[in-house]
Parts: structure tokens; C-alpha cells; sequence
């Protein structure tokens, strides 16, 4: 069965994004951006949020074209527009088969087991605002969290004050440190 993988990048200090959304201190840099081509290519879909989608969308389907783009973004961004993408939301309409987009305007726990049950790759969450509705329905079996060497100091935490999710074990399964002070803590649910 399929698992369903919440990855993410954050600071030391627990944020995702600044005060504006930005991210621009996350510290990916080729080693890192490799390492995600790896992981992305076992990828059986990517679940997320209209905005984080349109955010990639805004960037990846023609990112190979930057004539000073990397291998590895020319790589990663191939992989990006071939991966089968999940998009919750009520009002993005994608076209018809657009970077192999499917549109779902909510997430139904009932149809989110079925998605396991298919053949594939695991399932990613991009966005916390999309891993804390997968958390309240116990949905999330694996955590890749990427700590950046960095303190942001406000914006956008990965997980939302005030939301609870007492009793949920994790176990340790992996970490790695890359040449930038980048960590990988990599935990799933315990679920015996």
C-alpha cells in the first residue's frame, strides 16, 4: 500500500515561509536539489493546495528552458510536469490534463484511502496548510521534514498553533545531514 508522505522544508525555528510567504532562505543548493530529483522520481503523486500549486506551476513547467538553468533544475523540473498531481481546492480549473493535474475540492478520508490502494508511488503533501486537514483525518504515515540552519523568527509555521494531535506516535527512521547544514529528519507513524 501506498504511504502518504508529509515533506517539508522549515527553519530552525519551525517556520515554512517569512511573514510574505517567502522562502528565499531556504538553502537548497545542487547537492539538494539531486537528492530531491532522487526522492521525486518515487513519487506516485503530489497532493496540494491551490496556492502551492500555482506557485510551482508558476515556475517548473518551463524552468528547463532558462538557458542558464542547472542539470539538476532542467531534471527536476521534467520530473515536476510528468508526476500526477492531486489539487484540493473549490475553485482552480486547471485544463484538461494540464502537468497531469486532477483537481479534488476537498479531502475526502474515504477517497484518500482509496488512493493508497492503487498501484504506485508514495503520495506527497506540498503545503502545511494541506497537512493539517490530512492530520485532523490521521492520514499522514510519514514525515521528511528538511531543517534549514536558519532562524526566521515569524510567518507561517508547518504545524498550526492551537491544532492538537495527541497520541500520535512516530518512530525514527532516517536522518541525514547534506554539506549545506541542511537536516533531514525523517519519522513515521506508529501505528501499532
Amino acid at each position: 500500500m501506498r504511504k502518504i508522505v508529509f515533506m517539508m522544508g522549515i527553519s530552525l525555528d519551525g517556520y515554512m515561509e517569512g511573514p510574505d510567504r517567502e522562502i528565499d532562505w531556504h538553502r537548497v543548493d545542487e547537492e539538494l536539489l539531486q537528492h530531491m530529483n532522487v526522492v521525486s522520481r518515487t513519487f506516485g503523486g503530489i497532493l496540494s493546495g491551490r496556492v502551492t500549486h500555482e506557485l510551482m506551476a508558476g515556475y517548473w513547467p518551463t524552468a528547463d528552458q532558462d538557458p542558464e538553468a542547472s542539470p539538476t533544475t532542467v531534471e527536476f523540473a521534467g520530473i515536476w510536469r510528468e508526476v500526477p498531481k492531486i489539487v484540493f481546492s473549490r475553485t482552480l480549473k486547471p485544463g484538461p490534463g494540464e502537468w497531469h493535474t486532477t483537481v479534488m475540492p476537498e479531502v475526502a478520508p474515504e477517497a484518500i484511502r482509496a488512493l493508497k490502494e492503487q498501484p504506485g508511488g508514495d503520495l506527497v503533501i506540498d503545503g502545511a496548510n494541506l497537512a493539517t486537514t490530512f492530520l485532523e483525518h490521521d492520514l499522514v504515515d510519514e514525515f521528511r521534514v528538511y531543517v534549514h540552519p536558519v532562524l526566521v523568527g515569524t510567518g507561517n509555521r508547518m504545524f498550526h498553533p492551537g491544532k492538537t494531535f495527541a497520541d500520535r506516535p512516530l518512530r525514527l527512521i532516517e536522518t541525514h545531514t547534506f554539506g549545506n547544514g541542511v537536516v533531514l529528519l525523517r519519522h513515521e507513524r506508529d501505528r501499532g
